[in-house]
């Protein structure tokens, strides 16, 4: 854990572990959510195509996807 300081102008700096972790560099866009009383900082998907791809991959029985498909018809 690493401590940030909110400056007069409300802006903190990121420190050096967590751009390292994250692989920022200057001019790279970042996410902040917040979930109730926490913030999370996240990279910015350069596509968000590629970052969820993927991610459904195994969690339905191998034929679901095209017994949905022909309950459509």
């Amino acid at each position: 854990m690493t401590e940030a300081t909110l400056s007069t102008k409300n802006q903190i700096v990121i420190p050096r572990e967590a751009r390292e972790a994250l692989g920022l560099k200057p001019g790279d866009k970042i996410l902040v959510v917040v979930r109730g009383g926490q913030v999370l900082v996240l990279q910015k998907p350069k596509s968000y195509h590629a970052a969820i791809r993927g991610l459904a991959r195994g969690k339905y029985p191998k034929d679901y996807l095209q017994k949905e498909r022909q309950s459509w018809e």
